[in-house]
């Protein structure tokens, strides 16, 4: 039953778009802004409406039949303000503009937060919807520019386009449900999944493991104060209870040698799960303070440190080909 749903639904859709493409159009991609307008905006009843007009009918059926005026004139007036919820609702739309889409970095598998920029155009807009895939938010206008933020489902590495997005309302009074889409052309970087637990760093030659650098004697070792974000086995527990505080085998004070990030060095995995081993080296160098390499098929990446080479580095293996992955 279900594919047979999914197969009219398919042919009702090419039907639509041969002989109503006015009403498909829009799900073709647009560029920014995009501007609601009376041409794209539809309105339907919803089941309360539904429900509001057959009540209206009866009454109407009933004051018709024992002429009765006052009751003729009370679902003349309900009818009177269905009719004005249903201008209210539609100006609510009119004339809102999207203006800006953006997005907050994210790693493949998880939540994407995705940030939406809209004018009002100089009033107040209440009561205002915005449908994603699986995600909707309520959310209300002022009179200027807001920005609403919405958490989208986590996708694959690489390009992720948001697709047709639904704004829609049924204020004041429920009765009507208007809604336009919004199909912006946007594209959002998605950066690989990190590799948990992550194994330790390697070595400035990318063999070497950081626990063979810190040598075998920890009285020798330059140790800090513990800090919330360092890793368990960096922990000196000799030297922390002689001092009666948790101390931590000092990596900032080895950063002169840079690190060497190496897909070609990660023998026995698959290409997805270097680019995730990778990723949370990357991850791992910038918290330690290392500078390092990143060394990939196509390119070389550093040495370097800072938010604008972790980004370059998560750039380009979020968009390493998959042919280069597999290899």
């Amino acid at each position: 039953m279900p594919s047979r749903l999914a197969n009219l639904r398919i042919r009702l859709l090419a039907a639509a778009e041969r002989r109503l493409p006015a009403l498909t159009r829009l799900r073709q991609p647009e560029a920014l802004p995009i501007r609601l307008d009376r041409r794209r905006i539809y309105v339907l009843p919803s089941g309360f409406g539904l429900a509001f007009a057959g009540l209206l009918l009866v009454m109407l059926l009933g004051a018709l039949n024992y002429g009765n005026n006052p009751a003729l004139l009370l679902t003349c007036l309900l009818g009177s303000a269905a009719g004005a919820s249903l201008f209210f609702g539609f100006r609510n739309v009119t004339g809102l503009a999207l203006v800006q889409v953006r997005a907050e970095d994210a790693h493949a598998g998880e939540p994407l937060p995705l940030r939406l920029r809209f004018a009002a155009g100089g009033r107040a807009r209440p009561s205002l919807r915005l449908h994603a895939g699986a995600a909707e938010t309520a959310f209300v206008l002022a009179d200027g520019v807001d920005e609403i933020a919405l958490e989208l489902a986590g996708t694959q590495r690489g390009w992720w386009r948001p697709g047709r997005l639904r704004l829609w309302t049924d204020y004041p009074l429920g009765l009507f449900r208007i809604w336009s889409w919004l199909h912006p052309d946007v594209a959002v970087l998605v950066y690989p999944a990190l590799e948990t637990p992550a194994p330790p760093l390697p070595a400035g030659d990318g063999e070497q493991g950081e626990q063979a650098r810190a040598g075998a004697s920890e009285e020798h070792a330059g140790l800090r104060d513990y800090r919330p974000s360092d890793a368990a086995r960096l922990i000196a527990w000799k030297a922390s209870m002689r001092h009666d505080s948790l101390l931590v085998r000092d990596l900032e004070r080895r950063s002169g040698e840079a690190l060497t990030l190496d897909y070609a060095g990660l023998r026995g995995l698959d290409g997805e799960a270097r680019i995730r081993r990778l990723a949370a080296w990357v991850v791992a160098a910038e918290q330690a303070r290392r500078s390092y390499t990143l060394r990939l098929p196509q390119e070389s990446i550093g040495p370097g440190l800072g938010a604008e080479h972790r980004r370059a580095c998560l750039r380009a293996l979020a968009l390493l080909p998959t042919s280069d992955a597999h290899a």
